[in-house]
């Protein structure tokens, strides 16, 4: 790839990124329910926040169990319950969030505004 072809990557990448920051309240209540659901199966716990943060579709669950050190049981628990709340997309083997979050979403711990 050029270095003009990177160039306009990387533009094109924090384009996207400034429309996701400006479209966040209207994504925030569209997807009030789901979130509110995932701040459930998730509660409190930084390793599950950390596992979901990581489930982009580029991981296997061996992957994400490694690097969020998370149980392998309770990582499966964690995917079947994700599936249920229909809150991923795929098979769960590779598993994908179906909803975008904000960075700060789990740090924040409050209902979306």
């Amino acid at each position: 790839m050029s270095d003009y072809e990177n160039q306009m990557l990387t533009a094109v990448g924090e384009i996207r990124d400034l429309v996701r920051l400006l479209a966040e309240p209207a994504i925030a209540a569209r997807d009030q329910k789901l979130r509110s659901e995932l701040r459930r199966i998730v509660g409190k716990s930084a390793t599950k926040a950390k596992a979901v943060r990581l489930m982009d579709g580029s991981r296997a669950q061996r992957t994400i169990h490694r690097e969020a050190s998370i149980n392998e049981g309770n990582l499966s628990t964690l995917v079947k319950q994700l599936k249920a709340g229909k809150l991923l997309s795929g098979d769960g083997r590779e598993p994908k969030l179906a909803i975008i979050l904000p960075a700060n979403f789990f740090e924040t711990g409050t209902a979306d505004d």
